[in-house]
């Protein structure tokens, strides 16, 4: 027996229909079990209990034994004078309070059913799956409660997501678009340039973005400059190009690229080169002025996508890096790509410059998060071959989250899918 399965009958009242008795033979009829407390102090806030006829209201303290009342030293703590009502798995104790005044206890063995108790053992039980624990039973829930959890989810990824961002926007002093341009940065860099990128706009103030923003060759070399792309000396036009532009602008504004970190190109694909990223973000900052609050704005995917409709400056149609001359292909941001920054710097970002005005924007954020093409990975792979639906990118960022943040970690009972599945 474990005492996150006592805490979750209690909190849903997974208990038989019958009367309900405590030791020393009182009824007690639940009147609302009270405020599940994650913690320290009882572990349920303000509950209604009738016990014996008479409503009393205050605290819920939990254990498997009663004795676990005197091993966890609460009998000298003042913060559980308040508790009403004991419940416990098996009463091998009388429990005092403080004051020597006896707590009325509940013993759940005598109502809690069999098949719940199996169904606790089934969905914990190691050898009965390879992927999560309710990958036998979890096509047979409920869409409608599939659904909801799924978006509820979905914005609990959002919340955590905004953690980040609203620390950025501390250390930025209150300045949006360096938030912007910080999470642009470590998103265009993907998994494998992330830090790097992300270390590159820590170096880099958007006061100089938005002063270079009308002159594109400018931001290129900026970018490259800091970002450790122009270190070589090659024989190659344009990069001399960017690295007189750099040496000249890095004079003036006192720029210092030393703590940041050079990004890879081993494992990338040629297209995700941090030289063709970082050449379609200055044609991004090149082609809107005013980026955050158009995207603040933005109500739609279409929208969206008319803002990162940009491309590498035109050197970067015949080349990869420098000096090595390729087939000319026009380097645009992918829909593929956009709907990566659109799902990991757009909606976050939305979301958290919203919270911080105190303005909801739920309806905004599904809307676009459900017009984004949903992502694939071995994660999503797995849930589908369970027979799960996946449609579009709102149900893939809650399924990674709900993976990730509950099946991951056993968390089944604070799950809606794991509650429904012990009835």
């Amino acid at each position: 027996m474990q005492e996150e399965l006592l805490h979750f009958i209690w909190k849903y009242k997974k208990l038989q229909l019958k009367p309900l008795i405590s030791s020393d033979g009182d009824s007690i009829l639940i009147e609302s079990p009270g405020v599940h407390n994650h913690l320290s102090g009882p572990d349920f806030f303000n509950a209604k209990i009738d016990l014996a006829g008479q409503l009393w209201a205050g605290n819920v303290e939990i254990h498997v034994k009663a004795s676990d009342w005197y091993a966890h030293k609460h009998q000298y703590d003042a913060a559980y004078d308040n508790v009403i009502l004991h419940v416990v798995w098996e009463n091998d104790a009388a429990v005092l309070r403080k004051d020597g005044t006896k707590i009325s206890t509940l013993e759940l063995k005598n109502y809690v059913s069999v098949s719940l108790l199996h169904e606790y053992q089934q969905l914990f039980d190691n050898s009965l799956f390879s992927f999560i624990n309710c990958e036998k039973s979890i096509a047979e829930i409920d869409q409608f409660v599939f659904d909801n959890w799924i978006e509820r989810v979905f914005f609990e990824r959002l919340e955590r997501k905004s953690n980040f961002i609203l620390e950025l926007l501390e250390q930025s002093h209150g300045d949006w678009e360096q938030v912007l341009f910080t999470l642009l940065l470590k998103n265009f860099g993907l998994k494998i340039n992330s830090e790097a990128f992300l270390s590159l706009a820590g170096a880099l103030p958007f006061a100089i973005v938005r002063k270079l923003q009308s002159n594109a060759l400018q931001l290129e070399s900026v970018l490259f400059g800091m970002g450790h792309l122009l270190d070589d000396d090659l024989s190659d036009e344009y990069q001399q190009a960017m690295k007189k532009e750099y040496n000249y602008l890095a004079h003036k504004f006192q720029l210092s690229n030393a703590g940041v970190f050079k990004p890879h190109f081993f494992k990338l694909r040629p297209s995700n080169f941090p030289t063709i990223r970082l050449s379609q973000l200055a044609a991004l900052y090149h082609k809107n002025h005013s980026l955050f609050e158009k995207i603040v704005s933005a109500t739609d995917v279409k929208s969206l996508y008319a803002i990162f409709n940009c491309e590498a400056s035109t050197y970067w149609s015949t080349h990869y890096t420098f000096a090595k001359t390729s087939k000319s292909r026009p380097k645009k941001l992918t829909k593929k790509f956009i709907d990566l920054i659109i799902i990991n710097s757009v909606l976050p970002l939305k979301f958290s410059y919203h919270k911080q005005q105190g303005r909801a924007v739920d309806d905004d954020m599904l809307k676009i998060i459900s017009e984004v093409t949903s992502e694939n990975n071995t994660i999503i792979s797995n849930f589908r071959k369970h027979k799960v639906r996946i449609d579009n990118a709102k149900e893939t960022q809650g399924v990674l989250e709900l993976y990730n943040e509950y099946c991951s970690k056993n968390r089944c009972l604070e799950c809606a899918i794991g509650n429904s599945l012990l009835q």
